[in-house]
């Protein structure tokens, strides 16, 4: 009994500290990463063109901001479940949507300027750990039953 409850806290502990991670990179996201969409978000962008871009650098910053996201992710999962089949499944997941976000969003960048809300929603995929937000309620309900 008593282990099981030093190893709810440390679950506990270690998912708080992901969370920060997750805070911090999100706090220091402008100092950290060439995003030029982000002011352009900020702003009312309806009817405005595309800000300039710097492709290769754009592409490089946004794959360390999702590698950064994953990893916490992967981490976070196996936190919680400590099943390898999960986490296995969950980097495979992460891979396979991670791969169709980027394509889509150079061809929406390349091909679709004028959509910039589909740009802001992809892009926001990209940026935020959101699938997380997903994985860990269906993983948990699978467990469940």
């Amino acid at each position: 009994m008593l282990n099981r409850i030093v190893e709810q806290k440390k679950k506990i502990f270690i998912s708080i500290i992901i969370i920060f991670c997750f805070g911090l990179i999100r706090a220091f996201e402008k100092s950290l990463f060439y995003d030029p969409f982000l002011v352009y978000f900020e702003s009312t962008f309806k009817g405005l063109p595309l800000p300039d871009v710097n492709l290769f650098k754009l592409f490089y910053n946004l794959l360390f901001r999702f590698a950064l996201n994953t990893i916490l992710s992967l981490v976070l999962i196996y936190t919680l479940f400590k099943d390898k089949g999960i986490l296995n499944f969950s980097a495979f997941l992460y891979l396979f949507f991670g791969l169709i976000l980027f394509i889509m969003f150079f061809i929406i960048l390349r091909y679709f300027p004028e959509n910039s809300w589909l740009l802001f929603y992809v892009r926001r995929f990209i940026i935020q750990p959101i699938f997380v937000l997903l994985f860990i309620p269906a993983f948990y309900y699978q467990f469940q039953n």
